[in-house]
């Protein structure tokens, strides 16, 4: 005769870390959010902050060190960069992390090293970083539509996030990629997607009154969704392959601010690029 069924795990078993992923959120995303809205300044302020932590958390993930070369050249070039493209000179600041990439790279690229050595990944950092932090700092700039769209971009990212862990969590499923991440579901992918492109049509509207275009919203809020889901496993391979469990112990629940804006960093450029092509003063779903 058969058993009883198991019963279902306890709250503390299924979301082992979501009271401090809870606790992490209300603390950070208010101060993001009050940044984005007070202004350039305020944005590009953070962005130095971030930009700094990211590039010391990378060194740090790669096996350098901040306080000498080569691992100091992280922060500083990145730094420098954010610096002009506060001052709007982007072809220079684009033409900095670009040169600083393949500058590191050859520096710490004796013959015979293979592509894929730390050196290779600290260069990669800067570029990684880098573009990110100009996008950031060039998507706020706009003054007319530039606290929209990095919200926009904000939330659709956050949306992705939460909802990937909540709906992996939930269902569980087929592992999406196992040598990479064992605990990512399909069914997390998809519950990540889908709310990229409930919170980005539902902020869309908000923004214009209900007068948008739905099926342009739901595209860039798609692309952006798949984007941060690319970035959040590209860390994660990264981790593995440096054999680390988190950039670092800064942010209670989350790990580091790698771990946190891991998604932000792919989707910051693509969100960028679409916002100079589509000109100044409009919003990305346009």
């Amino acid at each position: 005769m058969p058993g009883p069924a198991d019963p279902a795990p306890p709250l503390p078993a299924r979301w082992p870390d979501l009271r401090k992923r809870a606790i992490s959120a209300a603390l950070l995303l208010p101060a993001a959010v009050l940044c984005i809205w007070l202004g350039a300044e305020a944005w590009a302020a953070l962005m130095a902050a971030a930009v700094a932590l990211l590039a010391w958390e990378w060194t740090r993930l790669c096996g350098f060190s901040t306080r000498r070369l080569p691992g100091m050249a992280v922060p500083l070039v990145t730094l420098a960069a954010g610096t002009l493209a506060v001052e709007q000179r982007w072809s220079w600041a684009l033409g900095l992390v670009v040169a600083g990439f393949l500058g590191l790279w050859a520096a710490g690229r004796p013959p015979g090293l293979r592509r894929a050595q730390p050196g290779f990944w600290l260069a990669f950092g800067l570029l990684y970083i880098g573009l990110a932090g100009i996008a950031l700092i060039h998507l706020r700039g706009d003054q007319a539509a530039g606290r929209a769209n990095v919200l926009f971009l904000f939330l659709v990212v956050w949306a992705s996030d939460i909802g990937a862990y909540l709906a992996g969590r939930r269902f569980g499923g087929p592992k999406l990629a196992p040598a990479i991440s064992p605990n990512k579901t399909w069914s997390g992918a998809l519950g990540g997607l889908g709310a990229a492109m409930l919170v980005g049509l539902l902020a869309a509207a908000v923004i214009e009154g209900g007068t948008m275009p739905p099926g342009r919203v739901l595209l860039v809020a798609a692309v952006i969704g798949v984007l941060a889901q690319a970035g959040d496993l590209f860390e994660s391979w990264l981790k593995r392959r440096f054999q680390v469990k988190d950039s670092s112990a800064l942010i209670p629940g989350h790990g580091g601010l790698l771990d946190r804006l891991d998604g932000v960093l792919p989707a910051a450029p693509a969100a960028a690029l679409l916002g100079v092509l589509l000109g100044p003063g409009a919003a990305l779903w346009h």
